[in-house]
């Protein structure tokens, strides 16, 4: 794939600070060749979590965002109504309730968005595995480009 890949882990007992990822974001600009236009945010668990958090705190540095099994606060979502959102959980997930996801899609809608949201209906928390094996993730991906805010 055309992607270079970053896997940061979050440290144990702490949760993803946006302030944090953007300086990753700007360290890896700097050492690499990165389409400005082109920069995209996957995340499991609390990884989805914080793609949904970076987009609220850098709405105008990224093209898309694919959250897995994640959620937040659905005002936060007005910061971010242009951005491409691909959402996915499993529906029996014993972890993150489904509504978490369910509830930041349905805020995006309301606020202007038009996200794309797969429920696996007999997934649990581990459903990265089968988006991450879905090829459809990467035609999407790399079939967005960062959009001016409206």
């Amino acid at each position: 794939f055309p992607f270079i890949v970053v896997s940061p882990q979050c440290p144990k007992d702490k949760s993803w600070e946006p302030m944090a990822l953007v300086a990753l974001l700007d360290d890896i600009s700097r050492q690499y060749k990165v389409d400005p236009d082109r920069v995209y945010v996957t995340g499991l668990s609390l990884g989805g979590f914080g793609s949904w958090k970076l987009a609220e705190y850098a709405p105008e540095r990224l093209a898309a965002i694919a959250p897995i099994c994640g959620g937040g606060e659905a005002y936060w979502t007005k910061q971010y109504p242009h951005l491409a959102v691909w959402a996915f959980h499993g529906a029996k997930d014993p972890g993150v309730p489904l509504r978490r996801s369910q509830e930041m899609v349905d805020a995006l809608i309301k606020n202007g968005g038009n996200p794309k949201f797969t429920i696996y209906p007999d997934g649990e928390h581990n459903v990265w595995a089968e988006t991450y094996e879905n090829p459809e993730l990467y035609r999407w991906l790399l079939s967005q480009k960062r959009q001016p805010r409206e």
